[in-house]
Formats: C-alpha cells, sequence, structure tokens
C-alpha cells in the first residue's frame, strides 16, 4: 500500500503544479493583440511547463533520472525566476518541482531498488 502512494503522490503533484503554471499563461489573452499573437505569447508562457512534461515522461520510466532531473530544473528554475534573490514568491513555482524530485528519489531508493535486489 505504501508503494502505491510514493509511486502516485510525485505524478499527481507534478500534473498538478504544471497546470498552475501553465494558469499563469492565460493572462496573455484579452489584450489588444490579434488572436495569432495572443496564441504566440501563449506558446511562448508554457515553455517551461512543456520542459516539465518532458520531465515527467521521463520520470514515469526512470525515477531515479527523473528525480534528479526535477531538482536541477527546480534549482535552474530558481536562478533564471531570481528566486534567490529576494523574490520569495517565485520559490512558490519552483519549490514543489524540488520536492517532486525528491519524492521520485525516495520511492526508487526504498521500493523499485530494493524489490530488484530481492528478486
Amino acid at each position: 500500500m505504501k508503494a502505491k502512494i510514493f509511486l502516485w503522490i510525485p505524478r499527481i503533484l507534478t500534473i498538478l503544479a504544471i497546470l498552475f503554471m501553465m494558469m499563469f499563461s492565460l493572462d496573455v489573452f484579452g489584450g489588444n493583440e490579434p488572436i495569432y499573437m495572443q496564441l504566440v505569447g501563449f506558446l511562448i508562457h508554457n515553455i517551461p511547463a512543456f520542459v516539465l512534461m518532458g520531465v515527467l515522461a521521463i520520470s514515469w520510466k526512470w525515477e531515479f533520472a527523473g528525480g534528479i532531473v526535477f531538482m536541477v530544473c527546480s534549482i535552474a528554475m530558481g536562478i533564471l525566476f531570481k528566486g534567490f534573490q529576494g523574490n520569495p514568491a517565485s520559490l512558490i513555482v519552483v519549490g514543489p518541482f524540488f520536492l517532486i524530485g525528491v519524492l521520485f528519489l525516495i520511492h526508487h531508493f526504498l521500493f523499485v531498488r530494493n524489490s530488484k535486489t530481492i528478486e
């Protein structure tokens, strides 16, 4: 039972965190620009979310690699969003991905690696 909880919690949290990030890109709609410019702005704002979707796809198969990549992406986003220079609000967006990386690593070390050594 614990294995299933640790299996699904990081995946569900990742999907929710990506949707939370994508919610911020909806502010491009409603301006005076033509619709094609708004769509381009929407796609540009969602580049980090698309990268994180790719990392989730990697994590789904290889949890150890995905956990490390999530933690590296979290630190990189903190640097790019200037989260470590007095802007604590950006850490609300960046912090969950570090936690997700840790959860993927916990599941890998507690359940996946131990099940391979037992067999």
